[in-house]
């Protein structure tokens, strides 16, 4: 069977697919859930790949799967790693070049961010609201659970220096688009996806944090995308 390569996003670590992962586990698949040094001022993006292929040791068959910035680091794996398929969820696409902290002014993504939420009637001025933003769809349980665990730092290392490949890794790849995410709002990441992949992505509806959310229908959407390949 495959080995599921699960990436967490910035400030997380791998409770984040703690659901995720059993589902996938009881189909017969091998689960990776790396933990990135978010929180170590000394690791750029090339530390959380090394963090990632580390992870993996010599598991084949490999389905590598990006939530949020892990979009940044994925395409890095599967340049040194030989994957079958990569999945980005919720996730950035990087340019060749392009810093991490520049994906927000590039994209237009705070502006994307702020007129999503004036159309729901919402505000966002003042310090960021986690629950509100990345929250508010997930299981009252889930989000106890989460805010008990405390939030981790996240370094801005990482978002310093340019993203190094010049090109897209040579990797079938597949966007999973989140409807109701609030962070990456769905209009803004239609145009982001369609314009530096040149796909059309998926969508289902959760907000923008669907392992919590919506655990088996994020599963089975992944075991989707694997069977596809052999279809």
């Amino acid at each position: 069977m495959a080995t599921y390569v699960l990436i967490h996003g910035a400030g997380s670590d791998p409770w984040y697919w703690h659901l995720v992962g059993p589902e996938l586990e009881a189909l017969g698949h091998d689960v990776v859930t790396p933990d990135l040094p978010c929180d170590d001022d000394r690791a750029g993006l090339s530390e959380y790949a090394d963090a990632v292929v580390d992870a993996i040791g010599d598991r084949t068959d490999l389905v590598v799967v990006a939530q949020s910035m892990a979009g940044f680091t994925a395409p890095l794996v599967c340049e040194r790693v030989p994957a079958d398929l990569m999945v980005l969820v919720a996730a950035m696409v990087p340019l060749p070049g392009e810093a991490p902290g520049d994906w927000w002014a590039n994209t237009g993504s705070e502006e994307a961010r702020r007129s999503q939420a004036e159309r729901d009637g919402r505000r966002i001025d003042g310090d960021f609201d986690v629950v509100a933003e990345f929250f508010h769809d997930v299981p009252p349980d889930v989000v106890a659970e989460a805010l008990a665990r405390g939030e981790r730092d996240q370094s801005g290392t990482p978002f310093e220096k340019p993203w190094p490949l010049a090109a897209w890794p040579d990797v079938p790849t597949r966007f999973l688009l989140c409807r109701n995410d609030r962070f990456f709002p769905a209009d803004f990441m239609r145009r982001v996806v369609q314009e530096r992949l040149g796909i059309t992505p998926d969508e289902m509806e959760s907000g923008h944090l669907p392992a919590l959310s919506k655990p088996k229908e994020l599963a089975e959407r992944l075991e989707a995308y694997r069977a596809g390949l052999t279809s």
